[in-house]
């Protein structure tokens, strides 16, 4: 179970996980040292899965995102060609998905040229491989991987304790 306060940081920390502890506090009306432990309760309890920094892509030349649809020998749903996907850098995210297509895989690359060698080269000498769709993305409106909370804290029937 999961309380107002603790669901208040946590929107908090969504928003911004850098926010000073001491600013957390100040919200939530509560003292540092038991917004911290808080925390990290949330933290062992497995509701904040992590930290991480968002890059600018931009930066680095890894403007151009793609979805590819790879398509798997029929019976493959054994994760063996997941695991294959996700150990490749430039792979964000690998979803398997239902419908006849097998995995649905979110990347970036610097350009099509970069695209065209990553599968080539990395994608499709994967073993269970049938063949891929690629789709490649004009504009990007929202990127994000928040969590959409609402308003209250989630119910003690609907908690993953």
């Amino acid at each position: 179970m999961i309380d107002e306060t603790s669901f208040k940081i946590l929107k908090i920390l969504q928003e911004k996980a850098r926010i000073p502890n001491v600013e957390v506090a100040r919200q939530v009306g509560m003292v540092p040292s038991a917004v911290l432990e808080r925390i990290r309760k949330l933290e062992h309890q497995g509701f904040i899965d992590g930290y991480e920094v968002r890059l600018n892509p931009e930066k680095f030349r890894k403007t151009l995102v793609a979805f590819i649809w790879v398509k798997a020998e029929k019976n493959n749903g054994s994760g063996e060609i997941g695991t294959a996907l996700s150990e490749i850098p430039e792979i964000q995210e690998v979803h398997y998905v239902a419908g006849n297509d097998g995995y649905l895989v979110k990347l970036r690359a610097a350009d099509t040229t970069d695209l065209g060698r990553i599968v080539r080269e990395r994608v499709m000498p994967i073993e269970g491989v049938v063949d891929t769709r690629t789709t490649v993305v004009l504009s990007t409106y929202k990127e994000t991987a928040r969590i959409p909370l609402g308003e209250h804290p989630i119910p003690e029937n609907e908690s993953n304790d």
